[in-house]
């Protein structure tokens, strides 16, 4: 009898925490290159889909940077406050069929996010099909 009791209220508690984690908060960005830490993106919902805004520059030199290889709208906005993360729908527990941006190259790649554990979100960005991309991790800004 405990034993099963114990199993349910796992269960139970394993149901609640992960309903209550969400990709929406802020997140810490990683240069690829270097490793360090990159940006603080905002993830966000409106209108049922998913957004991403970068709401901080962690190197000072990069700061004023612009946004000078995109295209479209985004041409020469500044990258601090820009919206980098476009348009996903939550499928299962994935996000999809939107897409991100990458300031430092002005292109723009169809993207998936998904949370890794409460504090880590898995970031792909790729052309095509998703085995041709990248991925980062992200971590939560508490």
């Amino acid at each position: 009898m405990k034993r099963t009791l114990f199993m349910f209220l796992f269960v139970a508690l394993t149901g609640m925490l992960s309903a209550t984690a969400q990709v929406t908060g802020k997140w810490k960005t990683v240069d690829d290159e270097t490793g360090e830490a990159k940006s603080i993106v905002e993830v966000y919902e409106q209108g049922g889909k998913i957004y991403g805004k970068v709401v901080e520059i962690l190197n000072p030199a990069k700061k004023n940077n612009k946004c000078t290889k995109c295209k479209g709208a985004d041409k020469d906005k500044p990258i601090l406050g820009l919206v980098i993360i476009k348009g996903l729908t939550k499928d299962g527990n994935e996000y999809t069929d939107g897409d991100i941006l990458d300031p430092n190259k002005g292109k723009t790649y169809s993207c998936t996010i998904k949370l890794d554990g409460a504090d880590k979100l898995s970031v792909r960005g790729y052309m095509g099909i998703s085995m041709l991309g990248r991925s980062q991790t992200w971590t939560r800004v508490k």
